[in-house]
């Protein structure tokens, strides 16, 4: 079943299309999206890819998990660890270490959730996707309008703005004593303007021993005038205390009915939470083409979790205060409209590292870290389309970025115990005595846009992507290096697309090549690799279909190859060869939903697709990959009110969220068994 989901994307999109008629003499639904450009255009206006989630799929989806979410998108696969945890894969394989957050730019409302340099492998629940009107992803690197960390893909959470009436409240339950409560509330006051806000609280036992969680997130959103122009103030937080459990052990220990519920790390927790306050104004005089506005943020977030998955166990606690402002401005110039910014940050980020239990191993009872760091940035930038004729759009861009570290270390330097006494044997870490470190970066991209007809357009464009060193591959070293010798890693991407949109299908057919160099990796066994290479070649198809009696389609289909540019050994860690794919890097995924939509009822059945991939660099251990089956309905009991059920995994298969092979040792985190939910919700 697994390898014929390009032939059954073929037959879907050759049904669609003959159902569909001449699509050249129909007109496509207006699909905007805003991320790609930061004003609102059509997919069919976009040299690029740009997946979008929209509310009522969001709503339909209703994820305990952003994980859920991400398959619906190509090219995407959120990792599900344990409770909220999660690993990102766009375009990429499933990195781990600091460099798997900073590959990847998270916004909420296009601004970004974290300061550059401090991301957090699992900083997605700190982004508000349960209660987004709309989700956007950019796979692979983005244009000039966004900077670092936006290197295999950007994800942009967007919440509901002010100006509109509503009232939502639901609530819902599931396996495991999983109760969830969500509100949205908005009044308008004239358009643009009111207050729009939301809330959400969820508590999960978990299905594995003590590995519950609680969380709680919310927003307020307020839109009024203000000298001449329009004020929108934002305010988001989150807070998450979660009892987490690590892997299971042992080849295929995820098919064991027993051992897949049970937890050896049941003392590891994760408390985190995060706020975030922004403001965005705008002078009433702007047009599409002509006008500029002013952002500022404030932002802080602060975490505390036992590292169960490392020898020894250790305790990190790590938090971030930041702040900053963006100018953009919005011009033409003869034909060609440009977008212009300016982007400044400043942040202080702090980590701790210590270590209760005994000695384990390399690394010894006591402090093991512990650290300060400024960062300032500063960027430029300008983003520009010039219409060559009716059919033929240029577009390009160049972004220069400076960022500077001020580190200081408030431990004993080198690589001793935090009295100062030798390691025996030597510490697995080494602190650098304090410095400063600064990046610049130049990164231009360059596209062509072919406007076939009203239904169908084709792009290519070549696009550098870049990321500087995170503030722990700089400062968390390991035994050996005495300074990080890192250079900003980057991405070159070259990608040609085709947009089709008609009355009945929506499709987006995107092939693409990518080469990474300075590539900042860390393997199996956790020991980290600088200055490596990879190259990533693949292919996606995006699409809708509907019917108009009521039966719709989606299909996320992705086939890649990413493997190893560079050869090496690494000292007590893996071998490394030029060619081989690199670990956690599944060739397909893929969704599939079908439905049908009628009167008060929907029904929709789901097929999940994730392909096997290797554990290791050497390709020695591998996992199988898994097909899921869920199955969704909806009733309308009346305007008011809607009862919705979701069975996930309708096939109970066993199967691994995530599979890994480290310090000689298959370890899985096993996905979830079968699980109904039941939701009942009101709106006016």
């Amino acid at each position: 079943m697994r390898h014929h989901w390009l032939g059954l994307a073929s037959a879907l999109a050759a049904l669609a299309i003959a159902g569909t008629g001449n699509a050249a003499e129909r007109r496509a639904p207006e699909e905007i999206i805003v991320t790609a450009t930061r004003y609102p255009v059509t997919v069919l206006e976009l040299a690029g890819n740009t997946a979008r989630l929209d509310v009522e799929r969001l709503e339909l989806l209703n994820a305990t998990h952003i994980y859920e979410a991400g398959t619906q998108i190509p090219g995407t696969w959120i990792t599900r660890g344990n409770g909220q945890e999660s690993i990102t894969a766009i375009r990429s394989p499933a990195l781990t270490g600091p460099g798997s957050c900073g590959s990847f730019l998270f916004l909420e409302d296009s601004l970004a959730i974290r300061p550059t340099g401090f991301c957090n492998v699992n900083e997605t629940f700190e982004m508000l996707s349960e209660l987004a009107s709309a989700i956007e992803v950019i796979r692979g690197p983005a244009s000039a309008l966004y900077g670092s960390n936006a290197v295999h893909g950007t994800l942009n959470v967007l919440l509901p703005e002010p100006g509109t009436d509503l009232l939502q409240v639901s609530g819902e339950a599931g396996p495991d004593s999983f109760m969830r409560g969500k509100l949205l509330w908005g009044q308008k006051a004239g358009d643009g303007e009111g207050v729009v806000g939301g809330l959400l609280y969820d508590h999960d036992e978990g299905f594995r021993d003590s590995a519950g969680y609680s969380q709680a997130k919310g927003f307020l959103k307020v839109g009024t005038g203000l000298a001449g122009g329009q004020l929108e103030l934002g305010l988001a937080g989150t807070v998450l205390d979660q009892d987490t459990a690590g892997f299971i052990y042992g080849e295929n220990a995820y098919r064991d009915e027993a051992m897949r519920r049970t937890n050896s790390n049941p003392d590891a927790y994760r408390k985190a939470n995060s706020q975030r306050l922004n403001a965005s104004w705008q002078p009433d005089a702007n047009s599409a083409d002509a006008g500029w506005t002013l952002l500022g943020f404030l932002r802080r977030s602060d975490m505390d979790f036992l590292q169960h998955f490392l020898p020894g166990q250790p305790v990190e606690k790590n938090g971030q205060t930041s702040g900053g402002a963006t100018l953009l401005r919005y011009t033409t110039l003869g034909r060609a409209r440009i977008t212009a910014g300016f982007d400044t940050e400043i942040a202080n980020g702090w980590l701790k590292e210590i270590q209760a239990s005994p000695d384990t191993g390399n690394r010894p009872q006591g402090r093991h870290y512990d650290y300060d760091v400024w960062q300032y940035l500063a960027s430029p930038y300008a983003q520009a389309e010039l219409p060559l004729d009716e059919r033929w759009t240029l577009s390009g861009g160049l972004r220069y970025e400076w960022l500077r570290y001020d580190y200081d270390n408030r431990m004993r330097d080198g690589n001793t115990r935090d009295d100062g006494t030798a390691c025996t044997p030597p510490c697995l870490y080494n602190r650098p005595a304090d410095r400063n470190d600064d990046y610049t970066t130049l990164a231009p991209n360059i596209g062509l846009l072919l406007q076939l007809d009203p239904g169908n357009s084709l792009y290519l464009s070549l696009t550098r992507g870049f990321r500087a060193p995170q503030a722990a591959e700089l400062y968390r070293l390991q035994a050996g290096q005495s300074v990080a010798d890192l250079d900003s890693e980057t991405i070159d991407s070259v990608e040609l697309g085709w947009h089709h949109r008609s009355a009945n299908l929506e499709l987006s057919v995107a092939a693409f090549a990518m080469h990474k160099d300075d590539y900042i990796l860390q393997d199996s066994n956790r020991y980290n690799v600088s200055n490596g290479e990879s190259r990533h070649v693949g292919a996606e198809l995006d699409m809708e279909m509907r019917s108009d009696k009521g039966l719709y389609a989606g299909l996320a289909a992705t086939w890649v190859k990413q493997t190893y540019a560079f050869s090496q050994q690494i000292a007590g860690g893996e071998t490394i060869t030029s060619g081989n794919d690199i670990d956690t890097a599944p060739r397909t995924l893929g969704s599939l939903h079908l439905g049908w939509s009628a009167d008060r009822w929907l029904a929709e059945i789901e097929w999940l697709h994730q392909g096997r991939y290797y554990l290791t660099a050497q390709e020695n251990q591998r996992y199988a990959g898994h097909d899921l089956f869920n199955l969704r309905t909806s009733w309308s009991i009346n305007r008011n009110w809607q009862l919705t059920a979701r069975i996930n995994n309708l096939n109970d298969t066993l199967y691994a969220d995530r599979a890994d092979y480290a310090f000689g040792e298959y370890r899985y985190f096993p996905g979830h068994d079968r699980e109904l939910f039941l939701e009942l919700s009101w709106q006016r």
